[in-house]
């Protein structure tokens, strides 16, 4: 026998309008990240954490304190309980072990419950503060890079690129412009287990021409992840999370389709024409001479002679 779901009813108009703020929407908010550690950490990853964070800071919640009873690669019902309470989706845990000094678990949920994670261990790492060149400001929108015939071959690789762009997305811009890129993010596929990532600040130099000249400086933050452990989503699982409405659809328009090159091309349906009717230039030399007209001066003629030769013999 199931167990009933327990109903939380409001009790005043505040906390109606808080429920009705979790409640599923057509379009969903920007998604919420926890950042928190878990029962102990090296200050080099608590660094690591803390400059990550800087990087989504405005939709983001950085918890100070230690979480003890949480392992998301053992038992994930504390982080649900997490992220639901706080209604975050996505989620980013730093911990020591005894096995994995610098441990890492980047991961995101699906109606409150986990539909992914992979665990890396962070090795190398540089900080921002170890750089001295200037820096954007926090929560700027980054632009993100994927180096490496791997990110399309391995489904553990996909999944990570998958999670990083949910990290790092922030609010969804249907339109930016050149002078709002400051901040580049490089991800590079060494191998299928091992993953270098690159910070680089961008400037915009004068070129003489239209489109500017690109230079870029070393920011940070700087590491290389090692994957580990994943627990990867079923097809079944991805394909409800990524599941759209039919209000947010857009309607489909009969006979119009684009091309690669994004062009509208139409399809029209015509009946069917008679070729032979089709009126065209009256030239003397396509004119069809018909039998007994008379107009060379010996068909008209040779056909009256026959019939009056004819009738003389009756």
């Amino acid at each position: 026998m199931g167990v009933i779901q327990r109903v939380v009813k409001p009790r005043n108009s505040r906390s109606k309008r808080a429920l009705e703020k979790r409640e599923p929407k057509n379009i969903e908010n920007t998604k919420q990240c926890l950042f928190f550690v878990g029962k102990k950490a090296s200050e080099e990853m608590r660094r690591c954490l803390r400059d990550l964070y800087s990087l989504r800071k405005h939709h983001s919640l950085h918890l100070s304190r230690k979480h003890p009873d949480m392992a998301p690669c053992v038992d994930i019902l504390p982080v649900e309980r997490l992220g639901q309470k706080h209604d975050a989706s996505l989620f980013c845990y730093v911990a020591r072990t005894k096995k994995h000094q610098n441990n890492m678990v980047i991961g995101r949920m699906f109606n409150h419950h986990l539909l992914d994670l992979i665990e890396v261990d962070v090795s190398d790492f540089r900080s921002l503060a170890k750089f001295n060149n200037p820096k954007g400001a926090e929560g700027t929108k980054p632009c993100l890079t994927f180096a490496g015939p791997g990110w399309e071959d391995d489904a553990a690789l996909r999944t990570l690129k998958s999670l990083l762009l949910d990290l790092f997305r922030g609010v969804e811009a249907t339109a930016v412009r050149l002078q709002g890129f400051e901040l580049a993010l490089q991800f590079v596929a060494v191998d299928s287990k091992t993953v270098m990532m690159r910070g680089y600040s961008i400037h915009l130099k004068k070129s003489g021409l239209r489109t500017p000249r690109i230079e870029l400086d070393l920011i940070g933050p700087c590491m290389t992840l090692h994957l580990q452990r994943s627990r990867l989503a079923s097809d079944d699982l991805m394909k409800r999370a990524c599941r759209q409405p039919k209000q947010v659809k857009a309607n489909r328009v009969k006979n119009i389709s684009k091309d690669v090159f994004g062009s509208r091309l139409g399809r029209i349906h015509m009946t069917s024409q008679d070729l032979g009717g089709l009126q065209t230039r009256k030239l003397k030399g396509l004119k069809k001479v018909e039998d007994g007209d008379g107009a060379d001066g010996g068909g008209g003629g040779g056909g009256g002679g026959g019939e009056e030769e004819q009738m003389e013999l009756e």
